[in-house]
Formats: C-alpha cells, structure tokens, sequence
C-alpha cells in the first residue's frame, strides 16, 4: 500500500513537471537564451566596504583608478578569451591599484578581487538590462564588501563609454553589445521604449504537491486511526 502511494506521488511530481514546462515556456525561453548572453559576456563589479558616503566615494575612487589601467589594454580586446586572459594576467597589478588607491585615501581596508561565475539580480547599466542568472564577472570587493556596487559590462568594453560624465551612450553600447550579440539577444536586453518590469515567481505546482502530500498524510493517519 505504501508502495503504490509513493509511485503515484512520483507519477503525480512528473506530470506537474511537463504541465509547468508547457504553461511557462516564456519562462524556460528566458532562461536559454540568459544563458546564452551571459557566455558572451565578463561583467566587472566593484562592492564597497559598506553603504556609508565615504566608503562609497572610495569605492568610485578605485573603480576611476581601475579603469584608467586596464582601459588601454582591453579597448582592443576581439574575444572574450582575450579580455579573460587579460585580466587575469594583470590582477597582481591591479589589485595594487585598489590597494594604493585605499592607502592614499587613508583607509586601511582588505581587498580581494576575483575573475569567476556568480549570481546577479537583474541590472540596468544605461540602456542595457541584464537578466537574473549566473554571469563571468572580475570583482573587487573592498573592506567587508558590504556596501552597493557600481557594475558594467567589460567585455564587450562599455565601462569605458563616458565614464567620466557618469553615464552611457547609447549609441555606442548598442554599436559595442551588437559585435558580439545577435539582433534578437540584443533586443532582449536593449530597456528603451519598455516597460519597467518586477519579475515575480510564485510556485503554484510545489504549494499545490505540499497540499497533496499532507492530504494524502492525513488520510493515512485516518485510516490507521480508524
């Protein structure tokens, strides 16, 4: 009898597994093709040692120092192989730069940074949004790395589009992203003319199984009651 409820459980778990597949296909659509934007791109954070205002001007006076050595040797770079060996090729060196940039601001804080995959929220850097998921990214994390970060995209280079006026042209990063992104994933991420957009998911099928399980429990214990 315990058998033949657990192959019906397990029945039941499959059959809500293909019905969530063809109710949500938007869904799975999004997430095969955040995939193959995120192969396709190295993001670069740098996360400030707290939310205080001090700790985020530091956090810009590294980011400035960072940008200003690396520009020159990624601004040409033609694949994404290149930028990564790039970067790790010159992560002593920059590493050193935050480091001396902290010292000189007469702050004492640690500094790790790191070339790896990691899980982002949804970000909008000018005209680009980039969905949830799992992307390459070149970290500098200052301090107890608690504080907001400022991001962009490093390869493709658009960290280097006006900088110094603290915003993006949209011209460019279009012109930049469209080199290494097809049309459609381009339009994906391309926020211009939509909609600004909260992302919710409920798991409707996982609470509706829960409820089936305690049922399926309770009437157990009824029936061994009785």
């Amino acid at each position: 009898m315990r058998f033949k409820k657990i192959l019906w459980i397990v029945i039941i778990i499959a059959i809500m597994g293909l019905l969530w597949e063809k109710i949500n296909p938007k869904e799975n659509v999004a997430a095969i093709e955040q995939k193959k934007i995120s192969d396709k791109l190295i993001r670069f954070h740098v996360i400030a040692n707290s939310d205080s205002k001090q700790d985020q001007q530091l956090k810009l006076m590294v980011r400035d120092k960072v940008l200003e050595y690396i520009y020159p040797r990624l601004k040409n770079s033609k694949s994404i192989e290149e930028s990564r060996k790039i970067l790790l090729d010159n992560d002593k060196k920059i590493r050193e730069i935050c480091e001396s940039t902290i010292r000189n601001n007469k702050y004492n804080y640690a500094v790790t940074t790191a070339l790896s995959k990691e899980n982002f929220p949804v970000k909008t850097y000018g005209n680009i949004t980039l969905p949830q998921g799992k992307y390459e990214a070149y970290r500098i994390i200052i301090g107890g790395g608690e504080g907001q970060n400022w991001w962009c995209v490093m390869f493709p280079p658009l960290c280097f589009i006006d900088i110094t006026k603290e915003e993006t042209s949209y011209k460019e990063t279009e012109n930049e992203m469209k080199k290494t992104l097809n049309e459609k994933q381009y339009k994906s991420i391309d926020n211009r003319n939509k909609s600004p957009k909260e992302v919710k998911f409920r798991f409707k099928i996982v609470d509706a199984l829960k409820e089936m399980i305690n049922n399926m429990s309770n009437k157990s214990k009824s029936e061994k009651a009785s």
